[in-house]
């Protein structure tokens, strides 16, 4: 029997609705590099508006951000505080062979751990870093949001130790929506910020970086140097401002959505959930690891066309978006709890 598929492997599978496409069509356009694109500058003041920072700078992609983020803060030979389940670390590896950084490590729990922890790391390191990098929501934690509280205590941290503070905020609107805390509120209690106009917000890509002006100005030459310089780049900015006012309040059908999987999936025998993790969009799913695989339960549910990721080899991703509904939800689980069966 031939399925339909159903895709949970990434909210990066998304595509641009009908008024981002037509905004796209429409755009006012002009040289980005120099600054004369009136849709790129529209984007880039709303976004600095939003967070509550004086400057913002749209990029191609996230690493892209994240990396010219970097290499802004601190100069190579620096040292930088991180995660080692941090989507900086654990993916993108381009910070210490490009930017030249050295990281200094402490591991989360389920995407969290305490400032005190942290600055215990840095004391035991001997060391002085020049930036602590956070992520929220944390990918790898399951899409963990980082408390308001947690990040006021990080930032403190960072000033009493002379650093930096950046947030890797790839999907900090799905942080903001389900702590119902304003991004400008996360702003306020960093250096810079970086999210990301595709995943959920269904942009066909595109990041904006954001920070305060001389910041964002060295960010500049840094993007240029990585061959990030863009022309018409309106075509990209178009539907970042559609996502902006009108894709953010939906993320909470996503987070509905992501629970109700979550409650069916736990049920299935072979499967489990943390159910303290599924905050946002995203579900991290334990399997029974005696008799089966990674791979084996990945491939038996692809062969029911059921389409997942992974985190690591002992656990499952799945990731919510605009193109689930409560139907798909309930098909899916149905399926997997069918493909199950062929092992209990």
């Amino acid at each position: 029997m031939k399925y339909e598929l159903l895709d949970f492997r990434s909210d990066v599978k998304t595509l641009p609705t009908d008024e981002m496409f037509d905004a796209i069509r429409k755009a006012e356009m002009g040289d980005s590099k120099t600054g004369e694109d009136p849709t790129v500058k529209k984007l880039e003041d709303m976004v600095a508006e939003m967070f509550g920072k004086e400057d913002a700078l749209l990029l191609i992609s996230g690493t892209m951000a994240n990396l010219t983020a970097m290499m802004a803060h601190i100069p190579p030979g620096s040292s930088y505080v991180v995660d080692t389940e941090a989507h900086v670390y654990y993916y993108e590896n381009s910070h210490s062979a490009v930017a030249g950084t050295k990281p200094i490590t402490f591991r989360s729990c389920k995407g969290l751990i305490e400032p005190e922890e942290v600055d215990t790391v840095i004391e035991d390191s001997g060391k002085k870093p020049g930036l602590l990098w956070l992520e929220n929501t944390h990918n790898r934690g399951g899409g963990r949001v980082i408390p308001l509280e947690m990040n006021q205590k990080f930032f403190q941290l960072a000033k009493n130790r002379n650093m930096k503070i950046h947030i890797d905020g790839a999907r900090i609107f799905n942080a903001s929506v389900a702590s119902n805390t304003p991004v400008s509120e996360f702003g306020a209690y960093t250096d810079s910020i970086m999210f990301c106009l595709s995943k959920s917000l269904c942009c066909p890509l595109g990041s904006v970086l954001c920070g305060d002006a001389d910041f964002i100005q060295k960010a500049r030459v840094f993007m240029g140097r990585f061959g990030g310089g863009m022309r018409q780049a309106g075509v990209i900015a178009a539907p970042g401002i559609v996502a902006l006012t009108s894709m953010i309040e939906r993320l909470k059908e996503d987070h509905i959505l992501a629970r109700k999987l979550a409650e069916k999936i736990k049920a299935i025998p072979g499967l489990s959930v943390d159910m303290e993790t599924v905050e946002t969009n995203m579900v991290a799913v334990d399997f029974d690891k005696s008799l089966h695989s990674l791979e084996d339960w990945k491939n038996t549910f692809a062969g029911y066309g059921v389409l997942v990721s992974s985190y690591s080899p002992s656990k499952i991703r799945m990731v919510i978006h605009r193109h689930h509904n409560l139907e798909i939800i309930e098909e899916a689980a149905r399926r997997m709890k069918v493909a199950s069966e062929k092992y209990y």
